[in-house]
């Protein structure tokens, strides 16, 4: 045991922690393997190869953000001090862009094109990455007492309002997952129950406001606008959707799930049909790999509905295993989190976790019927850019504060906050001491 132990340890000073390494390259094989088995209708209409060969690429660009920030400390001055600022304005000037001059994705306003390269870019990807490196910034600053000040909880709710009220355009579900990211970091941060209880309070109350004013705003345009649904073959994709109609249509939608089995398949239902039927046809065990049968007519099988591909191929069994991979994400990161002595780390490290655990169980709550339609991608595996390099930059980043971590750890310097820049330097009030830390 003491010679696993001590390998472990090594492994994890050299690379990072080696079962997050392990639960990465899982995801990146199911991705290759799942994604190009959803991409009929690509398959179709521009050939054999092409859906695999992008997401392969988008996959090793995102290999390169993984390996390059596994090996960069994360209190390196010039990543916390310069380039995760720069991200910051990037991300806020790139949602103004898009909340007025954004490219018009089935039916949202939501993208943007990178001239010259012709790149699209989702900016509400960015937000989630940048909410989670300002709030780990705000609350590692504004630590009292082993606990996040009012200013700190204030500034915090502040931020997630402002990135969510930009991300409005884009679809609620982004603006829903932040609010779940910043309560795990609000835990970890320190900050006590009954401020973490008014947070909710007043998220519910302006978002209860905002929906208030949205539905009469809303109203006034009703007889302009035509009702419509984000299904493939049914939305020009350069056309905005009436989303308040559609939204409404979708709960309206799961609040009777039970019925849907009675209705005929429409323009309004085919998601939730196609998936229902999908995973019905995938029971215990599954079809096989490449033997989907619903991928052919399920509206976003290779992105949005993609879980429910999964299940139909490799049955609940691979669907719960897919769940486990994300949830043990989770729980390693909060395992290195409490070995932290300094709250950023442990912040940087469960913010980024619960990004994507959260961003994973969003997209599984949504096939399963659990949540209304909306659209998620599942991390790493759906197909989609701006997710997958997004989705790598946060895996690099557990790994580096995994690899830094077990570096200091394993030292005779215990203390790492020695090379944080002042004020970042807070010790981690949810630390807890243990004989074997890397065991």
């Amino acid at each position: 045991m003491g010679e696993k132990v001590s390998r472990y340890r090594e492994m994890s000073r050299r690379y990072g922690d080696p079962w997050i390494w392990g639960i990465y390259l899982t995801l990146v094989v199911l991705s290759i393997v799942e994604s190009y088995s959803a991409s009929s209708r690509d398959v179709a209409l521009y050939g054999v190869y092409s859906p695999i060969i992008k997401q392969v690429m988008y996959l090793a660009l995102g290999a390169v953000c993984v390996v390059g920030l596994s090996r960069v400390n994360y209190n390196n001055k010039v990543l916390l001090l310069g380039l995760i600022p720069l991200l910051w304005i990037v991300t806020f000037v790139s949602l103004l862009y898009v909340l007025f001059f954004g490219e018009v994705v089935y039916g949202a306003q939501r993208a943007f094109t990178i001239p010259l390269i012709g790149l699209s870019v989702q900016p509400s990807e960015l937000a989630k990455l940048s909410a989670v490196t300002a709030l780990a910034y705000i609350m590692a600053k504004n630590q009292q007492d082993r606990d996040v000040s009012t200013k700190g909880v204030a500034i915090s709710s502040l931020i997630v309002a402002v990135f969510g009220g930009l991300m409005i355009k884009s679809g609620l579900t982004n603006t829903l997952l932040l609010m779940c990211i910043s309560g795990s970091m609000f835990v970890v941060g320190g900050a006590k129950w009954r401020k973490i209880g008014a947070v909710i309070v007043i998220y519910a109350v302006v978002g209860g406001v905002f929906w208030v004013w949205k539905d009469a705003s809303d109203k006034r345009e009703e007889n302009m606008k035509k009702f419509n649904t984000e299904a493939v073959e049914e939305v020009d994709k350069t056309k905005v959707v009436d989303r308040t109609n559609m939204r409404k249509g979708r709960i309206a939608n799961w609040m009777r799930r039970d019925s849907l089995i009675y209705d005929s398949i429409n323009s309004s239902n085919s998601q939730e049909m196609f998936s229902i039927m999908a995973q019905a046809h995938g029971g215990l065990t599954g079809v096989g790999i490449g033997n989907s049968r619903e991928c052919s007519r399920l509206p976003l099988a290779f992105s949005d509905y993609i879980f429910s591909i999964i299940i139909e191929e490799i049955g609940m069994v691979g669907g719960v295993f897919v769940l486990i991979l994300y949830l043990w994400l989770l729980s390693r990161a909060a395992m290195i989190a409490r070995r932290c002595h300094r709250v950023l780390p442990a912040l940087l490290i469960i913010g980024m976790a619960s990004m994507i655990t959260f961003q994973a169980l969003f997209h599984m709550a949504i096939n399963t019927g659990v949540f209304p339609v909306s659209g998620e991608p599942l991390p790493l595996i759906s197909k989609g850019g701006t997710s997958i390099i997004v989705t790598s930059i946060a895996i690099g980043v557990m790994l580096s504060v995994s690899r830094t971590i077990s570096n200091i750890t394993n030292s005779k310097n215990k203390d790492e906050g020695i090379s944080l820049p002042s004020g970042l330097d807070a010790a981690n009030p949810t630390e807890i001491p243990v004989k074997n830390e890397w065991k």
